[in-house]
């Protein structure tokens, strides 16, 4: 089935070296307000945008503050090959995480973009 509707934008994640100082002109300016997720790779702050696209402040070792939007895809896998064919460089090819796929790609215009793929939500009825 072809999908006639844009994919959309459901998340949007910000890469800097300061994550207190982000949290914090984020808060006072738009009343952004973050909560920490303990991950075991590193620090990172779900982020409260006020409306349906989820977001966070991942604190990590960057040249300069960047904000990456995730988009919802049905198969990570083909539309991050997809990509590749149209030029982009992949930066993190799919990846498994406890809630679904995701992979990371450049496009020669210089931007970066994250595809995200959920899980299946299981309904409680299903047997493991």
């Amino acid at each position: 089935m072809t999908r006639s509707l844009p994919h959309p934008v459901v998340h949007l994640e910000l890469h800097t070296g300061d994550l207190p100082g982000a949290s914090a002109f984020y808060a006072e300016l738009l009343r952004w307000r973050t909560e920490r997720i303990d991950a075991g790779c590193g620090s990172y702050h779900a982020l409260a945008l006020g409306g349906a696209c989820g977001g966070g402040i991942v604190e990590c070792a960057t040249r300069r503050p960047v904000w990456l939007p995730y988009v919802e895809v049905d198969r990570v896998d083909e539309v991050t090959d997809r990509a590749g064919r149209l030029g982009a460089s992949v930066l993190l090819a799919p990846r498994e995480g406890p809630a679904g796929w995701r992979s990371v790609v450049a496009t020669p215009e210089g931007g970066e973009i994250a595809f995200w793929q959920a899980k299946p939500r299981r309904s409680g009825w299903e047997v493991a």
